[in-house]
């Protein structure tokens, strides 16, 4: 069986160059690639298109490549929490793709499936639909909608294996596994990783069949966006 570990962040993002197409995995900032994202912002990039479900906050994850300017454009379809963003966006130094959340998973999903389009209601009749092609059916519109695919795709997992198979926890699960298979490469990250043969296939979420690159990853943070408790 191919062992697919590398030694770490660094070794993982030693390819990615500037104008790529990056995905990186993660809700909110629950299960994100936390490791290759500091070892991206070592590298003097520029030009990037990122597609994440968020942008991060001002001071973590992807938030940090877009105040070092590394990003030229966000497919996303939630960023309310990132100052930055908003500022590059209302003073024209960032493209933005926003999307509904639905329509953008299923446009990674797509991409990895080898779906190059679909319909969706989603989006009909908004700022969504401007330049895409309607279609009815059943007396009903819908929009057409592209796959999305990346030149790299960052993921974070729970745990995996030398052969790359993946077990996500909890939210974590949402963005990560269509992601792994809609990259062209796929490097993950993990919290835990365990010689091929110790996960239990019925448990494995993401087979490792899409990964190329893995490695064990350190000093998780772990941030919550919001924190609210009672005043009891």
């Amino acid at each position: 069986m191919i062992n697919k570990t590398i030694a770490n962040a660094r070794e993982a993002v030693k390819d990615v160059f500037s104008d790529s197409v990056l995905m990186f995995g993660g809700f909110g900032l629950s299960g994100i690639p936390e490791n290759s994202i500091r070892a991206l912002l070592e590298k003097d990039l520029n030009g990037l298109t990122c597609i994440s479900n968020n942008a991060g906050v001002d001071d973590f994850g992807i938030g940090l490549m877009l105040k070092k300017h590394m990003v030229k454009k966000m497919i996303s379809s939630y960023v309310g929490e990132n100052a930055e963003f908003e500022r590059q966006l209302l003073s024209g130094e960032l493209e933005v793709e926003l999307l509904p959340q639905g329509t953008l998973a299923e446009r990674i999903r797509a991409g990895g499936a080898g779906i190059p389009a679909f319909f969706t209601p989603a989006g009909v009749g908004t700022e969504v639909a401007h330049g895409k092609e309607l279609r009815e059916f059943d007396g009903k519109l819908y929009l057409l909608e592209r796959w999305i695919k990346a030149d790299f795709a960052f993921v974070k997992a729970w745990k995996g294996d030398t052969a790359g198979n993946l077990i996500f926890k909890g939210t974590a699960r949402n963005f990560n596994p269509m992601m792994a298979a809609a990259g062209k490469i796929t490097i993950a990250e993990v919290e835990e990783l365990v010689p091929a043969g110790e996960l239990d296939p019925n448990q494995i979420h993401t087979p490792g069949i899409y990964v190329q690159r893995i490695f064990q990853g350190e000093g998780y943070e772990k941030r919550i966006e919001q924190r609210t408790v009672s005043g009891k």
